[in-house]
Protein backbone atom coordinates (compact mmCIF):
# COMPACT_ATOMS: atom_id res chain seq x y z
CA UNK A 1 0.00 0.00 0.00
CA UNK A 2 1.43 3.40 -0.95
CA UNK A 3 1.48 6.47 1.27
CA UNK A 4 -1.23 8.11 -0.83
CA UNK A 5 -3.48 5.08 -0.39
CA UNK A 6 -2.88 5.07 3.38
CA UNK A 7 -3.95 8.70 3.67
CA UNK A 8 -6.62 8.47 0.94
CA UNK A 9 -4.83 11.14 -1.09
CA UNK A 10 -4.89 9.53 -4.54
CA UNK A 11 -6.12 12.67 -6.31
CA UNK A 12 -4.58 15.44 -4.23
CA UNK A 13 -3.05 18.55 -5.81
CA UNK A 14 0.64 19.06 -6.36
CA UNK A 15 2.56 22.00 -4.91
CA UNK A 16 5.99 23.56 -5.28
CA UNK A 17 6.86 24.24 -1.60
CA UNK A 18 7.16 21.53 1.08
CA UNK A 19 6.11 23.79 3.96
CA UNK A 20 4.63 27.24 4.25
CA UNK A 21 7.36 29.87 4.79
CA UNK A 22 7.96 30.89 8.41
CA UNK A 23 5.54 28.25 9.69
CA UNK A 24 6.12 27.44 13.35
CA UNK A 25 4.78 24.19 14.76
CA UNK A 26 4.24 23.48 18.46
CA UNK A 27 4.15 20.23 20.40
CA UNK A 28 0.85 21.21 21.94
CA UNK A 29 -1.84 23.07 20.09
CA UNK A 30 -5.63 23.23 20.13
CA UNK A 31 -6.15 20.96 17.13
CA UNK A 32 -7.36 17.38 17.64
CA UNK A 33 -4.93 14.48 17.70
CA UNK A 34 -4.51 12.03 14.82
CA UNK A 35 -3.69 8.34 14.62
CA UNK A 36 -0.14 8.09 15.99
CA UNK A 37 0.63 4.85 14.15
CA UNK A 38 -0.40 6.34 10.80
CA UNK A 39 1.58 9.54 11.40
CA UNK A 40 4.71 7.60 12.36
CA UNK A 41 4.34 5.31 9.37
CA UNK A 42 4.08 8.19 6.90
CA UNK A 43 6.92 10.19 8.48
CA UNK A 44 9.07 7.05 8.51
CA UNK A 45 8.47 6.63 4.80
CA UNK A 46 9.43 10.26 4.25
CA UNK A 47 12.60 9.77 6.29
CA UNK A 48 13.53 6.93 3.95
CA UNK A 49 12.91 9.22 0.97
CA UNK A 50 15.37 11.80 2.36
CA UNK A 51 18.19 9.42 1.32
CA UNK A 52 17.70 10.51 -2.28
CA UNK A 53 16.01 13.88 -1.78
CA UNK A 54 18.18 16.32 0.24
CA UNK A 55 15.61 19.07 -0.34
CA UNK A 56 13.31 17.26 2.11
CA UNK A 57 15.80 16.81 4.97
CA UNK A 58 14.85 19.91 6.96
CA UNK A 59 11.08 19.55 6.54
CA UNK A 60 11.00 15.85 7.39
CA UNK A 61 13.20 16.58 10.40
CA UNK A 62 10.70 19.16 11.61
CA UNK A 63 7.66 16.86 11.36
CA UNK A 64 9.67 14.05 12.99
CA UNK A 65 9.78 16.07 16.22
CA UNK A 66 6.06 15.55 16.78
CA UNK A 67 5.76 11.75 16.64
CA UNK A 68 4.77 11.45 20.31
CA UNK A 69 1.45 13.25 20.02
CA UNK A 70 0.72 14.38 16.46
CA UNK A 71 -2.21 16.67 15.77
CA UNK A 72 -4.15 17.58 12.65
CA UNK A 73 -1.85 20.60 12.23
CA UNK A 74 1.19 18.32 12.08
CA UNK A 75 -0.59 15.95 9.67
CA UNK A 76 -1.49 18.89 7.44
CA UNK A 77 2.22 19.71 7.12
CA UNK A 78 3.00 16.06 6.32
CA UNK A 79 0.33 16.13 3.60
CA UNK A 80 1.87 19.34 2.22
CA UNK A 81 5.25 17.58 2.03
CA UNK A 82 3.60 14.69 0.18
CA UNK A 83 1.99 17.15 -2.25
CA UNK A 84 5.45 18.66 -2.81
CA UNK A 85 6.94 15.21 -3.46
CA UNK A 86 4.20 14.52 -5.99
CA UNK A 87 4.84 17.85 -7.71
CA UNK A 88 8.58 17.27 -7.87
CA UNK A 89 8.61 13.54 -8.56
CA UNK A 90 11.36 13.88 -11.17
CA UNK A 91 13.78 15.57 -8.75
CA UNK A 92 16.57 13.59 -7.17
CA UNK A 93 20.33 13.19 -6.99
CA UNK A 94 22.32 12.52 -10.12
CA UNK A 95 25.87 11.31 -9.63
CA UNK A 96 28.63 11.37 -12.14
CA UNK A 97 31.75 13.34 -12.96
CA UNK A 98 32.24 14.26 -16.57
CA UNK A 99 35.65 15.93 -16.31
CA UNK A 100 38.55 15.73 -13.91
CA UNK A 101 38.18 19.47 -13.28
CA UNK A 102 34.73 18.84 -11.72
CA UNK A 103 36.04 16.96 -8.68
CA UNK A 104 35.95 19.88 -6.24
CA UNK A 105 34.41 19.45 -2.80
CA UNK A 106 32.40 22.28 -1.27
CA UNK A 107 30.26 22.56 1.87
CA UNK A 108 27.33 24.86 2.53
CA UNK A 109 25.73 25.33 5.92
CA UNK A 110 23.03 27.53 7.38
CA UNK A 111 21.14 27.89 10.64
CA UNK A 112 17.96 29.48 11.83
CA UNK A 113 17.63 31.38 15.10
CA UNK A 114 15.33 29.71 17.64
CA UNK A 115 13.41 27.86 14.95
CA UNK A 116 11.77 25.50 17.41
CA UNK A 117 9.22 27.50 19.40
CA UNK A 118 8.95 24.83 22.11
CA UNK A 119 12.58 24.88 23.31
CA UNK A 120 14.02 27.88 21.38
CA UNK A 121 16.80 25.77 19.86
CA UNK A 122 18.08 26.44 16.37
CA UNK A 123 18.35 24.02 13.45
CA UNK A 124 21.50 23.62 11.37
CA UNK A 125 21.54 22.35 7.81
CA UNK A 126 24.65 21.18 5.94
CA UNK A 127 25.20 19.86 2.44
CA UNK A 128 28.41 18.71 0.75
CA UNK A 129 28.83 18.70 -3.02
CA UNK A 130 31.39 16.75 -5.04
CA UNK A 131 31.37 18.63 -8.31
CA UNK A 132 27.72 19.39 -8.98
CA UNK A 133 26.40 16.36 -7.08
CA UNK A 134 25.29 16.38 -3.44
CA UNK A 135 27.00 13.58 -1.53
CA UNK A 136 26.24 14.27 2.16
CA UNK A 137 23.46 16.29 3.77
CA UNK A 138 22.08 16.66 7.25
CA UNK A 139 19.61 18.82 9.14
CA UNK A 140 19.94 18.73 12.92
CA UNK A 141 18.64 20.64 15.92
CA UNK A 142 21.43 22.30 17.91
CA UNK A 143 22.10 21.14 21.46
CA UNK A 144 22.24 24.61 23.01
CA UNK A 145 20.06 27.69 22.95
CA UNK A 146 21.72 30.53 21.04
CA UNK A 147 21.03 34.15 21.91
CA UNK A 148 21.82 35.69 18.52
CA UNK A 149 22.02 34.68 14.86
CA UNK A 150 25.81 35.13 15.04
CA UNK A 151 26.01 32.69 17.94
CA UNK A 152 23.75 30.26 16.07
CA UNK A 153 26.15 30.25 13.10
CA UNK A 154 29.13 29.90 15.47
CA UNK A 155 27.57 26.88 17.21
CA UNK A 156 26.80 25.30 13.82
CA UNK A 157 30.39 25.78 12.63
CA UNK A 158 31.78 24.48 15.92
CA UNK A 159 29.64 21.33 15.75
CA UNK A 160 30.70 20.75 12.12
CA UNK A 161 34.38 21.11 12.93
CA UNK A 162 33.99 18.78 15.89
CA UNK A 163 32.41 16.14 13.67
CA UNK A 164 34.89 16.55 10.78
CA UNK A 165 38.12 16.78 12.77
CA UNK A 166 37.24 14.96 15.97
CA UNK A 167 37.36 18.08 18.13
CA UNK A 168 35.33 18.13 21.33
CA UNK A 169 32.23 20.27 20.81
Amino acid sequence: MTIQEKLKLADFNQCQVPMEPRMKLRKTDASPSVDTFMYRSVVGSLRYLVNTRPDLAYFVGVVSRYMEAPTTTHMAVVKQILRYVRGTINHGCVYGIRKESETWLIRYSDSDLAGDVDDCKSTTGVIYFLGASPIIWVSRKQRVVALSSCETEYVATRQLLAKEFGWVA
